[in-house]
């Protein structure tokens, strides 16, 4: 595992998919025998359908199949799976939108089946439990679809997607390797389908950010550039350092206490007008006396931590005494279980309003997180309904909705210092300074402790970002804003207006 450089940055990103059960798309002894690489043949299977999506009744056709990549003498190396969703009759001048979600090791199951696509699975809305089968299917007003043809991309090792003959998981398997594979599906799809001089956009979600902001630099950073119009970031981590929770790093602390302030305040543990206006004051807060307080370390006078404290406390929901016990520093895992402790209750980590019962209520971190459990049956039920029945997708192998994508190689391009302070930033600066038409979304949850909002608007700051075309908008929900009902309207509105505004 290439993370010499970069342990904090590794543990981060993969505890996106922390405590959950992995599915091990590389080393299951029960999937399908490989097919020789020479004689492969994709799968495919395509359906005629229609729809209502924002107020348009219209015609299209849902496409699953698997673009082959090939290496340089023309043998089939890997099979990634797109599901493409195109308005009939065809127009080449539609926008047409590349959508993947995170991870590492996510299939687009959420995106697709809660957000974007023509149908969703229908859960709680209100931070309860998605119980048992069956899960309504339903038609998706909010789908994107009346404003650009949508394409949605497995990589290897997610959903249906995998290595063809003797090809390991690993070739594919890394912060670049994958951003390398999933620009070529996008090339072979635009070839394919004659929709080079299309309006495109890309979108991803949690390390489906990071993931778009690597692809745009193998999309853009060569000669034969396939240019964007504008770049979808949901649920955003490009600086891994600005959120990392690692002895003796301090800024996790600043951009994770806004989040703090919103739970806080969801569960009634802190008092304010609204969450627009309290987060407000914690951004202000975090960015000034405590990043100043953290900064001193061990040379903070007892007058600066008696004057942080009762602040603290007040935007943190927490004990000043169990504050001052953890040195002025609480991690994400102690508040999860610490804000609700005189409950016997534990908050999410996804989305903090999720709320759970621990075995151990005495314990130290939670033992899962409410805001995923509640949440995946639901997902992968209605994803495979959706391939397998309704478009015909016939596959002997399982829909990974999260797997094991294990040794992930984090090394980019620039050399141990580059790789010291894992940041993808800089390449989406770099594009947009280089393509004037270049918007970006950033939609961000309240309570997200995943991928918290502060941090997104940390990375986005930073020097090279041309500011007035990043666009923000934030959800009263979690890392997956569209799981609540209200949100998901709003959010499919916003961008709706984002890619007509191209």
């Amino acid at each position: 595992m290439s993370v010499r450089f970069l342990p904090a940055a590794a543990v981060l990103a993969f505890s996106f998919i922390w405590a959950l059960p992995t599915a091990a798309a590389d080393d299951d002894k029960s999937k399908p025998a490989a097919a020789s690489p020479k004689d492969y043949k994709a799968n495919s299977a395509s359906k005629s359908l229609s729809g209502t999506f924002g107020g348009r009744a219209m015609r299209y056709t849902a496409t699953v199949e698997e673009q082959v990549l090939k290496d340089d003498k023309g043998e089939a190396k890997a099979a990634i799976v797109t599901s493409a969703y195109i308005a009939e009759p065809r127009d080449p001048s539609r926008p047409v939108t590349f959508l993947f979600n995170g991870g590492p090791g996510s299939g687009s199951v959420w995106l697709q089946m809660g957000a974007f696509g023509p149908k969703r699975v229908a859960i709680p809305s209100d931070a309860r439990d998605d119980g048992g089968p069956p899960y309504p299917i339903l038609d998706n007003p909010d789908s994107l679809l009346d404003v650009t043809d949508l394409v949605f991309i497995d990589p290897v090792g997610t959903g249906f997607s995998h290595p063809i003959g003797d090809t390991k998981g690993e070739e594919y398997w890394g912060v670049t390797k994958d951003a390398k594979s999933v620009a070529q599906v996008i090339r072979q799809w635009l070839n394919k389908n004659g929709r080079w001089n299309s309006p495109k956009f890309l979108g991803g979600e949690s390390y489906g950010t990071t993931r778009s902001a690597a692809v745009v630099n193998e999309l853009e950073g060569a000669y034969n550039d396939v240019s964007l119009n504008g770049v979808i970031l949901i649920s955003t981590i490009l600086d891994f350092g600005a959120g990392a929770e690692t002895e003796g790093a301090e800024l996790g602390y600043v951009t994770v206490l806004p989040t703090m302030a919103a739970t806080a305040l969801y569960h009634g543990k802190a008092s304010a007008p609204s969450v627009e206006a309290f987060v407000e004051e914690a951004r202000q807060f975090a960015i000034g006396p405590y990043a100043a307080f953290l900064l001193k370390g061990q040379k903070a006078s007892a007058e600066e931590r008696a004057a942080i404290r009762p602040q603290l406390a007040r935007f943190t929901g927490l004990s000043e005494e169990f504050l001052e016990r953890a040195d002025m520093r609480v991690s994400s895992g102690r508040f999860y279980k610490e804000l609700l402790r005189d409950r016997g209750l534990t908050v999410g980590r996804l989305d903090s309003r999720y709320i759970g019962r621990d075995y151990d209520n005495a314990g130290e971190e939670p033992d899962n997180d409410p805001s995923f459990y509640g949440i995946d049956g639901g997902y992968a039920a209605a994803i495979n309904a959706w391939m397998r029945e309704s478009i015909g997708y016939q596959t002997d192998r399982p829909y990974v909705t999260i797997g094991s994508v294990q040794p992930w190689d984090w090394t980019i391009a620039g050399g141990r210092d580059r790789n010291a302070y894992f940041t993808v930033a800089p390449y989406l600066g770099r594009a947009m300074r280089e393509n004037a038409s270049m918007r970006v979304f950033v939609g961000q949850g309240w309570y997200d402790f995943a991928t918290p909002f502060f941090a997104a608007e940390y990375a986005l700051s930073r020097t090279g970002f041309p500011q007035d075309r990043i666009e923000y908008r934030y959800y009263d929900a979690g890392h997956m804003m569209y799981v609540r009902d209200e949100d998901r309207r709003k959010l499919s509105d916003d961008l709706r207006a984002f890619i007509r505004a191209r």
